[in-house]
């Protein structure tokens, strides 16, 4: 006669059923795993390069068929030619790198020093209700604030100096590191937390190796946005406190385009701030950018 074999031993039962979920739990992270490869050279210049490429050079057209269309006259609306010719000039005079390098010293400086302060500022705003209370508020009107509001004041306070242009960077840049880091942190499972004080995490330790790690894609969003703020409120300032003891940066060579009539100029200067701008964020915080949300399994590896 035929006889089914059961066992009531409750030790084999939850192995068995600890094997069957670990191994359904395996098969789940295999179906969603996107296997690591790198993107052939020519999908990179399709995908990557081309696009902007393809834009730039659509501006260029348009804006040499509005010069032979003479929507405006030369004076107003100089050629991409004219533009050139003022790269060349200060090329060959030597000083377009250290104009450049004069503007993004500053803006990375004040930016660093802007992180120090907003990182910590952040932190206690998010994680202590009463100076939630207290300076939420103001760290949002400040955002709010135009930069080159903060620029009179600096100078009477501080004088023509480098200090003047940190202090608006500062006060440009600090409140959007801050509230970045307050929104992730918001945003973190509660989950998190609880597990992170079961395991021993509390106070510093906790920030450390809980909150900070769990806040990261809202903290480099506000980082994002902390350097425009920086590199915004740091033009403000070189255009408004133009000085000879200051050196010549990007805002003051757009002041001074603007002062001798020199339209080229001034569309030079517009467009390395433009290209500086843009540069930096595809060199620093786009790659940390997508570091973070693959490190989440939120953007597939390429």
């Amino acid at each position: 006669m035929a006889r089914t074999e059961t066992t009531d031993d409750p030790v084999a039962t939850g192995k068995a059923s600890h094997h069957d979920l670990a191994g359904l739990e395996a098969g789940l992270d295999a179906l969603e795993t996107v296997p690591a490869q790198r993107a052939p050279l020519r999908q990179v210049l399709v995908q990557k390069v081309l696009p902007p490429l393809t834009a730039v050079a659509l501006v260029l057209v348009v804006w040499q068929f509005l010069v032979w269309a003479e929507v405006a006259d030369e004076g107003s609306l100089p050629a991409p030619g004219a533009v050139w010719d003022s790269v060349q000039n200060l090329w060959l005079q030597g000083s377009l790198f250290e104009i450049v390098w004069t503007s993004v010293s500053r803006g990375l400086l004040g930016f660093l020093l802007a992180l120090a302060i907003g990182t910590p500022l952040g932190l206690l705003v998010a994680r202590v209700t009463f100076v939630r209370s207290a300076l939420g508020p103001i760290l949002s009107g400040l955002q709010s604030l135009p930069s080159v509001a903060w620029v009179p004041p600096a100078v009477i306070w501080l004088g023509l100096n480098n200090q003047m242009m940190y202090a608006v960077i500062l006060l440009g840049a600090v409140p959007s590191i801050a509230n970045g880091l307050v929104s992730g942190v918001d945003q973190v499972p509660p989950l998190f937390l609880r597990a992170g004080r079961t395991l021993g995490a509390t106070g510093l330790r906790g920030t450390w190796h809980i909150v900070m790690p769990a806040a990261l894609p809202g903290y480099v969003a506000g980082l994002k946005q902390g350097w425009a703020f920086s590199w915004r409120s740091l033009m403000a300032a070189e255009i408004i406190a133009s000085s000879p003891d200051l050196g010549l940066g990007l805002g003051q060579l757009l002041e001074n385009g603007r002062n001798n009539s020199d339209m080229p100029g001034v569309f030079l200067a517009i467009l390395l701030i433009l290209v500086v701008g843009i540069a930096i964020d595809l060199l620093i915080f786009s790659p940390l950018e997508r570091a973070v949300l693959r490190g989440r399994g939120l953007l597939a590896s390429s």
